[in-house]
């Protein structure tokens, strides 16, 4: 059952931009997939296309990348008569009709558009929920379904606060279920927004990018204290933990290599400014405090050193993502390098499934 046709168009994300959405037909129906698009991205992604003309959508525009779905990869696709199951084989042949190593000619969202949908159609043809297909395709024979990391304070490019860190989170590790998961978070995160009432007022419940609160402090410790509490008061204390994304390369001064926890502030004093030592004894001063058990992106993307030195202090879990970017050469990379122990998978940092 080959794919008979495939067509793009330009939607919005979430976040009022313009993203690639695309429609896969085959004799079981027509499959549709969106991409996603991240606030703030790692210099090593695979290239999101956008049209530039700042008159329209502040540059952000798809028109090229939809474009390219529709005169370039759906006809090569259709031409070739692949079946949607031969998902390696069809992601593998879009990448070679761009050819670059960042995806640059046609797009890692026209790519990742089109291998989302055949993901989808596959799975239908095979019978199979996406999820087990997903897995099949992986070669997971078990699925677990893993503890919810539900972002409830916003910081960062993610929030209009002061706030440098970008996401502060709760993790159930102590639920029975994932039900249960879902209430201890949804619980906390209600007496999040009352002890932030409290201590702010009732206008400091504002919520961010993703959702979660957006109080104007700028001490990244009292975002965890707010946790804390929050965590107390609903009765989970040592059942709910804490994880966060620093997202510290939004915030690193390549040409001092320093960290500038007050970067929304043009102003900002740069006597104030830390180094990677610094920034390490500020984790780990947190996770002494704190019941952290994971932090994403402690270092920038490229400041291997202090990836390293902070993985021989620690036992938690070190989250690449701006490190890794779904890249295997970069996964590969930190593996030999012992700079995390974790890795966030993100198939818009890499454009296909």
């Amino acid at each position: 059952m080959p794919i008979t046709a495939v067509h793009a168009r330009q939607i919005y994300d979430s976040r009022g931009n313009p993203t690639v959405e695309v429609d896969l037909t085959t004799e079981k129906g027509m499959f549709r997939a969106a991409v996603p698009s991240g606030a703030s991205t790692g210099i090593h992604e695979a290239l999101e296309l956008r049209d530039k003309d700042k008159a329209v959508h502040h540059g952000k525009g798809v028109l090229k990348a939809v474009a390219n779905v529709n005169e370039i990869i759906g006809p090569a696709i259709v031409e070739k008569a692949f079946c949607p199951t031969q998902q390696a084989e069809i992601d593998k042949f879009m990448l070679g009709l761009d050819g670059t190593e960042n995806k640059s000619k046609l797009g890692a969202n026209a790519i990742l558009g089109v291998s989302l949908a055949v993901a989808k159609a596959g799975a239908a043809h095979k019978g199979m929920p996406l999820y087990k297909y997903i897995a099949e395709l992986a070669g997971v024979s078990k699925v677990v379904l893993p503890v919810p990391a539900m972002n409830v304070i916003n910081g960062g490019s993610h929030a209009g606060n002061k706030l440098a860190m970008q996401e502060f989170m709760v993790l159930p590790v102590g639920a029975s279920s994932f039900k249960e998961a879902m209430r201890m978070g949804s619980e906390v995160y209600h007496h999040l927004k009352g002890e932030i009432k409290k201590r702010y007022g009732l206008d400091a419940t504002a919520v961010g990018d993703e959702g979660g609160f957006a109080p104007n402090i700028q001490d990244n410790k009292e975002g965890l204290d707010l946790l804390n509490t929050a965590i107390a008061l609903a009765g989970y204390t040592g059942k709910v933990s804490i994880g966060m994304d620093i997202a510290s390369s939004e915030f690193f001064k390549a040409d001092v290599k320093k960290y500038d926890l007050d970067f929304k502030n043009p102003n900002s004093d740069k006597n104030l400014w830390k180094s990677g030592d610094e920034m390490a004894e500020l984790y780990l001063s947190f996770i002494k405090s704190y019941p952290i058990v994971s932090i994403e992106d402690a270092f920038e993307q490229d400041d291997w050193e202090n990836w390293q030195k902070l993985m021989k202090r620690t036992d938690i879990q070190l989250v690449g993502d701006d490190l890794t970017v779904t890249n295997p050469k970069r996964i590969k990379m930190a593996i030999e390098k012992k700079a995390c122990n974790c890795l966030l998978l993100k198939v818009c940092s890499v454009a296909n499934l």
